[in-house]
């Protein structure tokens, strides 16, 4: 059977917030019956955009992360709602929680370890994005989240399990949280924009008494004495070595004809730009 999943290319989107608020245009004042009960006007972004600012001078990497409901197929909420209906799992993979049979639980919403559950003090309700399951129902081809992406940053695909795990694989995606098992159908492209680390500087060189930017020297990026990377510089004399993980000791190795060798040993706490690398 096709089941509903979103892919979220980090590297597209461009914080316009037209998938939250097409959210919010679609339930803030309506009610959904057996789907959702209105979204509050204050407070609540179903859908949420956070910003991760990397780096330093002109090596500064801004990218957005929208993050939502998981529609997990393991969820915490499911085991704690769904025993009585008060939290369901549809067949095309999307999760409802139940705006009716819901009502007073609060440990549902205290249950996700994403945070994707909002709770909805006045109506005493957990309450999440349901995917347009209602519109979906009706004959809608996507959710509107998706459908008003300008940027192409959300793509709701409805395939089967065995052809997603393909996707997963061909085009790299990833899953938020994945040490928790939790099966989540909401998956990451070029997340490492949002969740990794980078570090890069620029080599330079003396000619006639000016400096410049030393193009096509090798830079070696080494971790426990192996070379785990190797990039040449560009025009402007730059390299880039990115998704790193924080917490690592690195060596950067510059070597070009005709110029000395430099070496830097460099602990990762966060993306660095080194600036200028000099080889006399």
């Amino acid at each position: 059977m096709n089941k509903w999943n979103m892919i979220v290319d980090v590297a597209k989107c461009e914080n316009c917030h037209n998938c939250t608020l097409s959210v919010k245009d679609e339930h803030v004042d309506n009610n959904f019956p057996g789907y959702a009960a209105p979204q509050p006007q204050h407070g609540h972004d179903w859908i949420k955009i956070t910003r991760n600012v990397r780096g330093s001078s002109h090596m500064v990497d801004t990218a957005y992360l929208p993050t939502m409901c998981n529609h997990c197929d393991d969820a915490p909420c499911l085991k704690v709602g769904g025993k009585d209906g008060a939290v369901k799992k549809r067949r095309d993979g999307i999760m409802i929680i139940d705006p009716e049979k819901a009502k007073g639980r609060k440990d549902i919403a205290e249950s996700c370890p994403h945070n994707a559950i909002a709770w909805n003090e006045e109506l005493e309700i957990p309450q999440i994005w349901i995917f347009d399951a209602h519109l979906l129902d009706n004959g809608w081809k996507e959710p509107r989240a998706s459908q008003c992406c300008p940027t192409d940053a959300l793509e709701a695909v409805k395939i089967s399990d065995s052809e997603m795990k393909e996707r997963v694989v061909n085009d790299k995606l990833e899953t938020l949280l994945p040490e928790l098992g939790l099966k989540p159908r909401i998956y990451y492209k070029n997340l490492h924009r949002y969740a990794k680390h980078f570090l890069g500087g620029t080599i330079v060189t003396e000619a006639s008494g000016q400096r410049e930017c030393l193009s096509g020297a090798t830079v070696n990026l080494q971790q426990d004495n192996k070379i785990i990377d190797t990039q040449s510089s560009d025009m402007f004399g730059d390299f880039k070595f990115d998704k790193l993980e924080a917490g690592h000791h690195y060596t950067i190795e510059v070597t070009c004809v005709d110029h000395s060798i430099k070496t830097m040993d460099v602990a990762l706490g966060k993306s660095i730009y080194l600036g200028e690398i000099e080889l006399t």
